[in-house]
């Protein structure tokens, strides 16, 4: 399949950025806003947001149980920071009644970095592009506490005072990042997803 048709979830967030990135990866990027649209997507992106307010909109427009039902059925999915919450099976800090989809088996830590104005970028060796670093963009971001034996870690950061940090995840046919390489102009991080999708179907 040379153009996989990849969905990103429009409820909100930067839906625009990640449909760029995708179409430049190679991939036929829609935007998605109902449950029924899901049935034609070969894959899902999952963009950055806040994650509390995306909970209860997914909630609202009936998308948890059809978003729920296709990860279980292996349908690749993308989560870049609060995608990454969403795609968690456990939270920390989150609110008692904020749902997530799920699917990886790790506990996240909504804010990890701190609020806005402690936003910051550093480069991150992440380990399906070997050749130089991706430069992440790391807004109001989780970071990942802990991870089952299942989940390979394709990131951490390197320098104090967040070394050792996990950024990026994958298991199976789902992939996770805290930052946001849609908002950089490297198109790496969506090429191998988009290369996963294409193994995937």
């Amino acid at each position: 399949m040379s153009s996989p048709t990849i969905g990103v979830l429009a409820i909100q967030g930067d839906v625009r950025e990640h449909a760029v990135a995708l179409a430049e990866a190679g991939a036929l990027a829609r935007p998605v806003r109902k449950a029924e649209e899901f049935d034609d997507l070969d894959a899902l992106v999952i963009p950055g947001g806040e994650s509390t307010t995306m909970s209860k909109l997914a909630l609202s427009f009936g998308l948890f149980e059809p978003l729920r039902a296709r990860v279980k059925a292996g349908m690749p999915v993308y989560g870049s920071c609060a995608g990454m919450i969403m795609l968690a099976d456990k939270i920390l800090d989150g609110r008692e009644d904020q749902e997530t989809v799920g699917g990886i088996d790790m506990t996240v830590r909504r804010n990890a970095f701190g609020r806005q104005n402690q936003s910051f970028e550093a480069d991150v060796d992440f380990a399906p592009t070997p050749d130089a670093p991706v430069h992440g963009v790391f807004i109001r971001a989780p970071w990942v506490e802990s991870v089952g034996a299942g989940v390979e870690v394709l990131a951490t950061l390197g320098a104090e005072p967040y070394a050792g940090r996990i950024v990026a995840v994958r298991q199976g046919n789902l992939v996770a990042t805290s930052f946001h390489p849609e908002l950089t102009g490297d198109r790496r991080v969506h090429a191998y997803f988009v290369d996963l999708v294409r193994d995937a179907v």
